[in-house]
């Protein structure tokens, strides 16, 4: 009877990881718009740090981050308990916002004149040379706001994956939200070490003044702010899929109506199925993110702020 029930746990226990392991990936797909976006966003907010302090900002920041998730996740799992009726109004507001911030970008350059970011970039390279600034309360200051973007960031990864697994067991909950927290801040910030170090790779293959390795380096050189415009870029359109995909998913009319609308593209073939929920999605994201964008811009101007 002992071995039967020792035998009977272990098979529980692997059919719990198995649908754990399944939901996360499940999750970390459906957190994809977050994630492109938190990578092109981290790698920029050490922007301004001495090369030498680079590791040690990004490694203080995802440090925070699991902070952030360490809050984030028993409060997901409280709510999932005690208040499950709150999970799809906080997807909605969570995709709302990732369309709202995806339109932001779009719009940056209507709301923002080009001396904004001049004075910025001139307050970076300022504190990079002007030895009466204090690194130390520069530096700090940065990583406090990149925390702080963090806890943004991941409370909508939290959201869209507490999304995922509402309709399963509290186990499976707890290992999804903490693997996802876990696998998300490795590869992000594992992720954003590379690429900020990247040019410094390349710099370095350079000075080796070795034919095949200076062109390497070289390469490196020029593909370091290509990837950071690609990052942004498929980060900011995968924010709008996701985004709109989770408010589409959340009215079931517009939900039905693309159901419908896959149903006919079906006869196109199997690429016209895949791309025309894709298509309706990233239509519905950007036009959610506009109107948000315009409510929000409405109300700063009321309140004069």
């Amino acid at each position: 009877m002992a071995a039967a029930s020792l035998l009977a746990l272990l098979d529980d226990i692997t059919t719990l990881l198995d649908d754990v392991a399944l939901l996360t990936k499940v999750a970390a797909k459906q957190t994809a718009g977050v994630l492109g976006d938190d990578l092109a966003l981290n790698a920029q907010q050490v922007t301004g740090v001495s090369a030498d302090r680079e590791l040690p900002v990004v490694w203080a920041v995802a440090k925070g981050s699991l902070l952030n998730k360490a809050i984030l996740v028993p409060v997901a799992l409280l709510i999932s308990v005690f208040a499950p009726w709150l999970i799809t109004p906080l997807l909605m507001v969570g995709g709302t916002y990732l369309c709202f911030e995806g339109f932001e970008k779009l719009a940056h350059r209507f709301l923002h004149n080009a001396s904004e970011d001049d004075a910025h970039h001139a307050e970076l390279t300022q504190a990079l040379t002007d030895p009466q600034i204090d690194l130390v309360a520069f530096e700090r200051d940065k990583i406090k706001g990149a925390v702080r973007t963090d806890f943004i960031l991941s409370g909508e990864i939290i959201a869209i994956a507490l999304g995922t697994v509402a309709g399963t067991d509290f186990p499976t909950q707890v290992g999804v939200l903490a693997g996802v927290a876990v696998l998300m801040t490795v590869g992000v910030y594992g992720a954003v070490a590379g690429i900020v170090k990247l040019d410094d790779l390349g710099l370095y293959l350079v000075r080796t003044r070795r034919g095949a390795m200076a062109a390497i380096g070289q390469g490196l050189l020029k593909a370091a702010p290509v990837l950071m415009r690609v990052l942004t870029v498929a980060g900011t359109a995968a924010m709008f899929l996701v985004g709109g995909g989770i408010l589409t998913h959340g009215v079931p009319a517009a939900h039905h109506l693309i159901e419908d609308w896959t149903q006919h593209a079906a006869a196109l073939g199997s690429v016209g199925e895949a791309l025309l929920p894709l298509l309706a999605n990233g239509v519905a994201g950007v036009v959610a993110g506009a109107l948000a964008l315009g409510v929000w811009t409405l109300v700063r101007r009321i309140s004069g702020r």
